[in-house]
């Protein structure tokens, strides 16, 4: 009689390998433009003015009322920005406006941050060729730079390339200048409609000789508008233009650096020479605070020389 089949063992079903699926590369991470930082400068002046002003004033025995009228503030303020609207086109008042953000707050890329900017273009353009720079291009957020970066990949002759952005600098610097001589034509008015407001108010107080009480009053109240036009001329107006002006400045240097960079990188400079050729728009070079870390790190004990050894006496 036959034996009856033995059944096949069961082989283990074979596990699949799981595909393994490709690391995704990083992103790169992308140079975000440095936001705008408040200007302590302008804040801590302006409260200093106000307080050493005021607080004379309560130190003199008045009080802080005496110096506060509407009616006056009301003059200065409407005459002086009056006079501004008919002295200056529309187009240059509507970017002084803009402009005044820029007395409180500081949004100037610092230099550090376009230089490291610039050296990884650079780096990246030594690699590839000047044309892998294409999509960094269009991804700049300066819009300085992205033009000339644009105009770099495109081909364009370096000297052309050269005299198109620094005619956009110097535009956009004129521009500027004209925005700020604004604020520095409001300083001029200023003091001039206060007097007009202190004339205004003698007028009012000429009608009122009989009563030597309010004569009295009410040459007080009248020379209020000629403080409020000297006081804002020269703790607001004034510093304003001025403040602007430097960071017109600021942001011409800057746009300067990155024309440099970029007509380095169109060269074929090495990276290395670019940054050292950069680095004379910093206030401060890297080189000299290397050197000065080195300076002030404490030298290595110095070992003492041996003792000579006594000659032998002679017999």
């Amino acid at each position: 009689m036959p034996e009856p089949a033995k059944p096949a063992a069961a082989q283990p079903a074979k596990a699949t390998p799981a595909k393994a699926t490709p690391a995704k590369p990083a992103p790169e991470k992308t140079k975000k433009a440095a936001g705008a930082r408040p200007d302590l400068a302008t804040i801590g002046g302006i409260v200093l003015a106000l307080g050493g002003i005021l607080g004379g004033l309560l130190m003199e025995g008045g009080k802080i009322k005496d110096v506060s009228q509407i009616t006056a503030a009301f003059i200065v303020l409407g005459g002086t920005f009056g006079a501004v609207m008919v002295s200056t086109p529309l187009s240059v008042l509507k970017g002084a406006v803009v402009r005044l953000v820029h007395v409180v707050l500081d949004k100037t890329q610092p230099p550090d941050s376009a230089i490291e900017e610039l050296i990884g273009y650079a780096t990246k353009a030594r690699k590839n060729g000047l044309v892998s720079l294409e999509n960094d291009a269009l991804a700049a957020q300066d819009p300085f730079l992205r033009k000339a970066l644009t105009l770099a990949v495109d081909g364009t002759d370096l000297q052309e390339l050269k005299n198109m952005m620094q005619l956009e600098i110097d535009m956009t610097e004129s521009r500027a200048v004209a925005e700020a001589k604004v604020f520095e034509a409001a300083g001029g008015y200023s003091p001039t409609i206060g007097i007009i407001g202190a004339v205004m108010g003698l007028i009012q107080v000429m009608k009122n000789l009989a009563n030597i009480e309010e004569v009295g009053h009410g040459i007080a109240v009248a020379f209020v508008a000629t403080v409020y036009g000297v006081g804002i001329a020269n703790i607001v107006l004034l510093p304003a233009a001025t403040k602007i002006k430097a960071r017109i400045g600021s942001e011409t240097e800057l746009k300067q650096l990155k024309l440099e960079g970029v007509t380095a990188i169109v060269e074929g400079l090495n990276p290395k020479l670019i940054r050292s050729k950069l680095e004379a728009y910093q206030h401060e070079p890297k080189a000299e605070q290397k050197s000065k870390a080195k300076d002030n790190k404490t030298a290595p004990a110095s070992k003492p020389a041996p003792a000579a050894k006594p000659a032998p006496a002679k017999s």
